[in-house]
This record gives structure tokens, C-alpha cells and sequence, in this order.
């Protein structure tokens, strides 16, 4: 079973730059289209940016030109560079199998990023 832990959330200045990581436990995870959510308080998660197996990358409207999904397979891991970062980024970030693709795995505790002055 494929367990994913993403790290690198914090608390940054509007403006700002973060950088998420997501490593999957197990090798296979290298065969599936992944993407980062976010969920904000009282808000639906959403998916915010993916990336095929052939790293071919999609975003949400709110995002794109900010952030960068990528991955690195041999590592087992995906990042999410996120700059200009605005107060409406704020939420917990979660790394999955793109669920327009696939079945997501189990969800992990994800990544807190708070953006504020």
C-alpha cells in the first residue's frame, strides 16, 4: 500500500516562496499521474496542479504562472515550487494520484502553508 508524506509547508509572507515535497513510499507510484491539492477552512479540497508519468503538467486557473509541479522518480517524490504566494493560498497541502486519471491512494496528514503578513 502506497503511503505518501508531504513536508515543506510553513508560514510565509505574501509574496513569498515555498517549496512542497511529497515521497511515496513505494516505487510503483512512479507509473502514476500525480497532483497537489489544497484545502482550505470550511472549503473543498482541490486540485491545484498535476503531472503525468511523462511529467506533462496541468493547473488550476488560481495558480497558474506561480507554481511548478515536478518529480523526481528515482527519489520517489514530488515538489511543488509555489512563489508570489497570496493570503488565498493559505490551506493544507496534499499530494495523490490524480483522481481525474485514477483512484487516489490514501491520503496522507498533508502540509500546512499559511500565508500571511
Amino acid at each position: 500500500q502506497v503511503q505518501l508524506v508531504e513536508s515543506g509547508g510553513g508560514l510565509v509572507q505574501p509574496g513569498g516562496s515555498l517549496r512542497l515535497s511529497c515521497v511515496a513510499s513505494v516505487s510503483r507510484f512512479r507509473f502514476s499521474a500525480m497532483g497537489w491539492y489544497r484545502q482550505a477552512p470550511g472549503k473543498q479540497r482541490e486540485l491545484v496542479a498535476s503531472i503525468t508519468s511523462a511529467a506533462a503538467t496541468e493547473y488550476a486557473d488560481s495558480v497558474k504562472g506561480r507554481f511548478t509541479i515536478s518529480r523526481a522518480n528515482a527519489k520517489n517524490t514530488v515538489y511543488l515550487q509555489m512563489s508570489s504566494l497570496k493570503p488565498e493560498d493559505t490551506a493544507v497541502y496534499y499530494c495523490n494520484a490524480d483522481v481525474n486519471r485514477q483512484s487516489p491512494y490514501p491520503w496522507g496528514q498533508g502540509t500546512q502553508v499559511t500565508v500571511s503578513s
